[in-house]
């Protein structure tokens, strides 16, 4: 298993069945293959309610998610235009949002949508989904490919939203918000307290499980 998938695997453990969930690109999308999908109900901004895989014979080129996917109609799938959906959003019926990130801060906010200096064409969702939706899990590699940090301190990129991320799960290790800051709540396999220690930026606790899972 790649560990972009361990991620996602991951990341499928904290959602509740019955939950209404909007997906974004990267990571995220790979969360759909670990969840029972008649217990879940899938959401993309660009409107509609019961997205599912779609097998390669049964593409729709007319029927995509929000990051030009192609993707399947689940039973009771529903559409709608944008204004409806971003009203879902921002009315706060999306139940969890899990989305990927350039940069994540010890306060919690995200940097997602642009680097200074680079054509990045497509802001997408994330702002109303961060602003929106009850839980935000951010799934992230845990540096970038030059080896630098992404959970920082304080974003260095624009950030997307004054709201902070709940949880945050990288291929190293997992946080959680709790009591004004984060916590390390787990050690993911492979990796160990001093090379998390090493290659994060961010403050954050360590909580006594964590520590325990580590051997």
């Amino acid at each position: 298993m790649s560990h972009k998938e361990r991620i996602a695997q991951r990341a499928a453990e904290e959602l509740s069945p019955s939950s209404i969930i909007n997906l974004g690109i990267g990571i995220p999308t790979l969360v759909a293959n670990y969840l029972d999908k008649e217990q879940y109900i899938m959401h993309t901004e660009n409107g509609m309610l019961g997205v599912t895989s779609v097998e390669e014979e049964n593409i729709d080129p007319l029927i995509v998610n929000a990051g030009k996917q192609p993707v399947g109609e689940a039973v009771g799938a529903s559409y709608f235009d944008s204004a409806a959906s971003f009203a879902m959003i921002r009315g706060s019926h999306v139940d969890v949002a899990i989305l990927g990130a350039l940069q994540v801060d010890s306060e919690g906010l995200v940097a997602n949508w642009a680097i200074p200096g680079k054509n990045i064409i497509g802001v997408g969702g994330a702002m109303d989904l961060l602003v929106g939706a009850k839980k935000i899990i951010i799934t992230t590699n845990h540096v970038a490919k030059d080896g630098s940090a992404k959970l920082v301190q304080e974003c260095e990129y624009p950030i997307t939203s004054r709201r902070r991320a709940d949880v945050i799960i990288t291929d190293l290790a997992v946080f959680h918000w709790r009591d004004e800051g984060y916590e390390l709540t787990e050690v993911m396999e492979g990796s160990n307290i001093e090379e998390i220690k090493a290659k994060t930026k961010l403050s954050y606790r360590v909580h006594p499980s964590a520590m325990q899972k580590e051997g």
